[in-house]
This record gives C-alpha cells, structure tokens and sequence, in this order.
C-alpha cells in the first residue's frame, strides 16, 4: 500500500492503526487527550511480553507490567473487571507468557469499540486525512 492511502486505511481496523507506526503515534496522542493513554501502553506491554524468552526475563516484566497497570492504584491503573484483575494478582508470582492474555482482550476490545471510533471521529484524524488528500492533490497536479 502507498504513503498516500495509509492515513485513510487506519479506518479500516484497529489492527491497522496499531500496526502502523504512525499511526500508532497518532492513536496515543489522541488518548492522551482524553486521559486514556494507559490502554494502549498496556497492550503494546502486553504484545512486547508475549515474545519474552527468557523466564527471568518473563518474570521481571510480567512484575513490572502488572506494578504498571493492574495492581491496585498504579501508575498506570487499566480498567478492568474484578475477576481477571483477581486471576492475575493470583497468578503473578508464576508468571507464563498468556497471564495478561484476558486483561489484553479487554483492552482491546474496549480500545476497538469505544476509542477507535472516536478517534475516526476526532478533529486530529480528520486533519490528518485532509492534509493527505491535499497532499495527493499537489503531488498529481503540479498545476495547483
């Protein structure tokens, strides 16, 4: 796919968007603005711990996930419900590499639902779309 369709074909999935660097970016700049960044730090967390190999190396990141965003007042606290926030206090001294996996899937699905379309909606991706297009338009009719 070129440069010129990327911003627009973020709309297509939130897989897309995350996938993209830039577009990445752009997503967490909007979440900052509304104070929801920690969702999507704990997934890309989540994504960077699932290719762990070393199991010292799990443990200490499987730790400092979870200090980050489930236990009780973090830095970084993500909304989930009871029982998978309960399932992991429970399970972290014996870390694997799905631990975070339930916690993950809500996320996402609360990041694909909720977040994603207002993030479509939002003036800093409608300003993003038109300077493409604009873009697109110069770089086709040098007239212009």
């Amino acid at each position: 796919r070129s440069n010129a369709g990327e911003i627009m074909a973020w709309s297509e999935s939130v897989d897309t968007l995350l996938a993209n660097k830039d577009g990445l970016a752009a997503f967490r700049t909007f979440l900052k603005s509304e104070f929801s960044e920690e969702n999507v730090e704990f997934w890309l967390a989540c994504e960077d711990f699932k290719k762990t190999k070393s199991s010292t190396m799990i443990a200490s990141k499987a730790q400092k996930i979870y200090s980050d965003f489930i236990e009780a007042d973090a830095p970084k606290e993500i909304n989930i419900d009871f029982h998978t926030k309960n399932d992991i206090s429970q399970n972290i001294s014996e870390p694997t590499l799905s631990c975070f996996d339930d916690a993950q899937r809500s996320i996402y699905s609360l990041m694909a639902k909720d977040s994603f379309p207002r993030f479509l909606r939002s003036e800093a991706y409608k300003e993003l779309v038109k300077k493409q297009q604009n873009g697109n338009q110069k770089r086709w009719l040098p007239f212009l």
